[in-house]
């Protein structure tokens, strides 16, 4: 499968389907996994100390402000599958508004950041890299409280990790992620305006 055309993308998403490369030069492959792991923006949970950080405003957050760079920090691993492929489909989701990327700045440099998918009250994560400490973790704290001020209900970062567990991370049936699903896409609400 070479780049997935954006509107088929989009599509998968919807239906709870997202894709992945294998390796950096591997297919892609599809996966709806069972069970899904979510982050209840409202429940992210973060350390007293990382929520001075967030507080002190060491970082500036930017959205969108470098989607494609981003996506390339979060390749930069010895075991990654965001390939090639996977970065034309997601740049042409961004080309379209879908896809976005939330960005810890300091001192005019790029520290961290994320980038994900969003339709409807629905943001699919897919991935987040740092490279200051910390960088990542403001990333996502400041696309938690966008997504609350948005009104946005559903935030889907697929599979368990230990460190997502320890910011409040839960398992659901993929039946039970589904109707969240459904009822995420079929509110009015817009990451960006």
């Amino acid at each position: 499968m070479s780049a997935i055309p954006a509107y088929d993308l989009l599509s998968m998403y919807a239906a709870g389907i997202f894709p992945m490369a294998e390796g950096r030069g591997g297919p892609i492959m599809l996966f709806s996994p069972d069970p899904r792991t979510i982050l209840d923006p409202a429940r992210l949970h973060l350390t007293k100390s990382l929520r001075k950080t967030v507080s002190a405003g060491r970082f500036e957050i930017r959205i969108n402000g470098d989607f494609e760079r981003v996506m390339r920090h979060c390749a930069d691993r010895e075991d990654t599958w965001i390939s090639e492929d996977i970065i034309a489909s997601y740049v042409a989701l961004y080309e379209l508004g879908y896809a976005h990327s939330v960005e810890a700045w300091k001192e005019g440099e790029m520290a961290g950041g994320l980038y994900g998918v969003s339709i409807g009250a629905a943001f699919f994560g897919e991935s987040m890299f740092f490279l200051q400490r910390d960088a990542s973790k403001v990333a996502l704290a400041a696309l938690c409280q966008r997504m609350i001020d948005r009104g946005m209900t559903l935030l889907d970062v697929q599979y368990t990790t230990p460190h997502l567990q320890r910011l409040g991370a839960e398992e659901i049936s993929r039946e039970e992620y589904l109707k969240r699903l459904d009822k995420a896409l079929k509110l009015p609400v817009s990451f960006i305006d």
